[in-house]
């Protein structure tokens, strides 16, 4: 049987007396924010713009070269 021995970690407040130190919290805040929002509020919408196949146009100067290639 396998036992699971536990240790006791210690946290970064407990390594500062008590006070966390994060230098880089304003950026990250910032850069999470500014992510959101360029997310959030993106009008472009890539299913509007999906094709399902080819439209009249190909299809007409399909049915004109087939018609060339037959004669």
């Amino acid at each position: 049987m396998a036992t699971i021995a536990s240790e006791q970690l210690t946290t970064p407040a407990d390594r500062h007396g008590g006070r966390t130190s994060r230098p880089h919290a304003p950026a990250e805040f910032r850069d999470f924010w500014r992510q959101f929002l360029a997310r959030a509020f993106d009008t472009y919408r890539p299913e509007q713009h999906y094709m399902r196949g080819p439209g009249p146009a190909c299809r007409a100067k399909q049915a004109a070269s087939s018609q060339r290639h037959s004669s």
